[in-house]
């Protein structure tokens, strides 16, 4: 859709606004908010700024994984109207106007409003990428994800201000359009987890219940793993695979002499392993010998929130070795194949066989002793093999839908950022595409 522009413009002055239209107005933000730090209010509702919702109840959110203090005495209270700043994280857009009564953290930026302007209109220019390109040039420190931002430069920020009725219209015209998008993106997140839950469903099936659906089954006598085809062996992962943990890093080992790349925990994925820019420490002849990987190798994450994420070791270099929070599986004999027991895995891991007592949040450890006493269900080598060929054509169907969701989310999220700058920066008139009663 093509939108009218404005009929006359002037420049800003400021480099990162670019012109804007002629009878609109600015004003520095220290006219239209003061920072205050209103503390004492613990039994308020608990509030995060987050970079694609703004100011909403933590509570309403279950992906915020920050800690709250036991003490909320100095969490500062914010009112509606009040901007609000995560401070270190403002040039990712992390600033919104406050529709909600509540307290944040005492590390936010908290402004008390001092003006009568639309505060849906503010709400969406304080987090357009024209700002959020100006907090990243306030922003100071060592380290990227440490930048603080200045407030005494943030201050002087030039708010644009169109007139009262425009700025109504804008809000008003932004409220409407960006809720269609938000239902499109909501609709894509929607197909996503669909195809995950059926991702699952056909590895899990494929794996415990072969692709026959007319085969005798039995009890495998494994609670989780319940019943399988009658003719597949039952067995420790250390009957079918030799499981050996890597090597412990020791940084005062590194001479020179053996240096060799290893892999790292991040490095094995879902699927695929990362080979670029890896370390390297020493591996003497002994070491090369016992953690030298082989193309086909299993490498299945032994610690932390990635306990059986696996991949396998396809010889992407000639000499690679592995540090100790992985596990090698290496098949015993050729009655089992490493793409196989791969699913296998990927049917536990997701199914939570490998997380302590059911708890999601318990950081666990896969010892090699508890893992090789884990049983699972075998089929014959020949089996493996087509149930491995029909469940990589079935995945990779999913995943490609899964990545075209995944790039239409983003497309729409990329449309979504540009209209509104579009909108509060003047570089479309949208006053005339709203009616009367949804501007007031």
């Amino acid at each position: 859709m093509t939108f009218p522009r404005y009929p006359d413009y002037k420049d800003s002055g400021v480099d990162w606004l670019g012109e804007v239209p002629g009878h609109w107005a600015s004003k520095p933000l220290w006219t239209l908010f003061h920072r205050t730090k209103r503390v004492d209010y613990a039994d308020e509702t608990l509030l995060s700024v987050y970079r694609d919702f703004g100011v909403i109840p933590k509570s309403s959110r279950d992906d915020n994984y920050n800690k709250q203090s036991e003490d909320l005495s100095l969490y500062q209270l914010v009112v509606s109207g009040d901007l609000v700043i995560n401070k270190m994280k403002a040039w990712q857009g992390s600033v919104a106007v406050s529709g909600f009564r509540g307290i944040v953290s005492p590390a936010y930026f908290v402004y008390e409003a001092l003006h009568q302007e639309n505060s849906r209109y503010l709400h969406y220019l304080m987090r357009c990428s024209n700002y959020t390109e100006a907090y990243l040039a306030l922003s100071k420190g060592i380290r990227i994800n440490q930048w603080d931002l200045e407030p005494q430069y943030h201050s002087r920020l030039p708010v644009l201000l169109p007139p009262a009725a425009e700025q109504s219209a804008i809000a008003a015209f932004l409220d409407r359009e960006t809720a269609k998008i938000d239902a499109l993106v909501a609709e894509q997140e929607r197909l996503i987890q669909l195809l995950k839950e059926k991702r699952q469903a056909v590895i899990s099936h494929a794996v415990t219940k072969g692709l026959d659906p007319n085969v005798r089954m039995k009890d495998s006598g494994v609670e989780w793993l319940g019943e399988v085809p009658e003719h597949w062996t039952v067995a420790p992962v250390g009957a079918r695979f030799s499981v050996q943990l890597g090597k412990m890093l020791d940084s005062s080992k590194i001479t020179g002499e053996y240096l060799r790349p290893y892999l790292r925990v991040f490095d094995v994925q879902w699927g695929c392993i990362n080979t670029d820019e890896l370390p390297y420490m020493d591996f003497d002849e002994n070491d090369r010998e016992r953690f030298q990987l082989r193309n086909g190798d299993l490498l299945v994450n032994e610690g932390g929130s990635y306990v059986g994420r696996s991949a396998i070791w396809l010889g992407e270099l000639d000499e690679c070795y592995y540090q100790k929070a992985l596990h090698r599986l290496r098949p015993r004999t050729q009655d089992d194949l490493s793409k196989f027991f791969y699913y296998v895995m990927f049917f536990a891991t997701h199914l939570g066989v490998f997380v302590a007592n059911g708890n999601q949040a318990t950081i666990d450890h896969l010892t090699a002793e508890a893992f090789r006493r884990y049983r699972f269900a075998f089929p014959p080598a020949s089996e493996q093999a087509a149930i491995s060929d029909y469940l990589d054509h079935a995945v990779e169907g999913l995943d490609r839908l899964e990545n075209d969701a995944v790039l239409g989310i983003q497309l729409l999220k990329e449309h979504r950022s540009a209209l509104i700058s579009a909108a509060v920066t003047g570089r479309i008139d949208v006053r005339g595409l709203v009616q009367v009663e949804d501007a007031a």
